[in-house]
């Protein structure tokens, strides 16, 4: 996946933030995505997280100076994927988790006030493992990227 730009895509169907109640366990303070657009199905999907000041991790993260924590943006792409892989009638009530991540790097603080777009892609998935790469925008600046190592139970 090209991280130097956000990729241009249409959406062939969007899961709203209701659906995706229905399709993963998460739940506040910890569901990180607020719709997920499938772009190919299976394949490739973005993810929208409007972050917003009120958002309980800044009160202690950094109160003074509120920065939306590292490893929430890696959490939020795993959900972006997972509300994905899960709305598929074959995954449907079962879990996924992250089982490894790697080659993650932060290249801008995100904010209250900033919309995150999470782009991910499935690179492969054999049985109940995949590999997937995630990058995180805002507006036009890259946010942060990693790749995951998913499992499914």
């Amino acid at each position: 996946m090209n991280t130097t730009k956000p990729p241009v895509y249409t959406p062939l169907r969007v899961i709203s933030c209701e659906e995706i109640l229905k399709i993963i366990p998460h739940r506040y303070p910890f569901l990180l995505v607020d719709k997920v657009e499938i772009v190919e199905e299976n394949k490739f999907c973005v993810g929208t997280k409007c972050v917003t000041a009120n958002e309980l991790y800044f009160h202690g993260h950094f109160p003074t100076k509120p920065i939306l924590p590292g490893v929430l943006i890696l959490e939020a792409m795993a959900q972006t994927a997972a509300s994905m892989m899960m709305s598929l009638p074959q995954t449907r009530g079962h879990f996924a988790y992250i089982a490894g991540i790697n080659h993650a790097k932060f290249r801008r603080l995100v904010v209250p006030g900033d919309v995150l777009k999470l782009f991910v892609e499935v690179i492969r998935f054999k049985g109940k493992i995949g590999k997937l790469t995630g990058s995180a925008f805002v507006g036009s600046e890259l946010a942060a990227e990693a790749e995951f190592i998913a499992a499914i139970d």
